[in-house]
């Protein structure tokens, strides 16, 4: 999307409450922008989110050990997300009816290299769940 153009934004819906609007030129120099607590958008330069970012530092940085992956065009950028994020040693969940273009050979591929199939339902109860009793997921 071309910077600061309103098909550059992040739907609404998906922002934390009082998120700030996104400012390009932070994100393009490569820095994350804070949107809420243990929330930040970053640019993304190429299919997978850990190339040439900070996400595993955030991550890092923030205790995190397993990733929920969820997006479009599953042979680019879930893919190479999820392998990225394997090779770094993240357990990795795959929201499967939540990722578009997922076919049978991806799903293989996918449990090959350790990979958790999970609809978005299971996820998002998961997380409730967790929510409302305290537990980790």
């Amino acid at each position: 999307m071309t910077p600061d153009s309103p098909g550059s934004d992040i739907a609404p819906e998906l922002l934390p409450p009082d998120a700030p609007p996104l400012k390009a030129d932070l994100l393009l120099s490569g820095e994350p922008q804070p949107l809420g607590e243990r929330e930040v958008a970053l640019f993304k330069p190429r299919w997978g989110a850990f190339y040439r970012t900070r996400l595993d530092e955030l991550l890092r940085g923030w205790d995190v050990d397993t990733l929920v992956v969820a997006g479009c065009n599953f042979p680019n950028c879930p893919r190479a997300t999820l392998v990225e994020a394997g090779e770094r040693d993240y357990r990795l969940v795959l929201a499967d009816d939540a990722t578009s273009r997922l076919d049978d050979v991806g799903r293989t591929e996918m449990t090959g290299i350790g990979v958790t199939l999970v609809p978005a339902e299971a996820i998002t109860g998961a997380l409730h769940t967790s929510e409302t009793d305290g537990s980790p997921v």
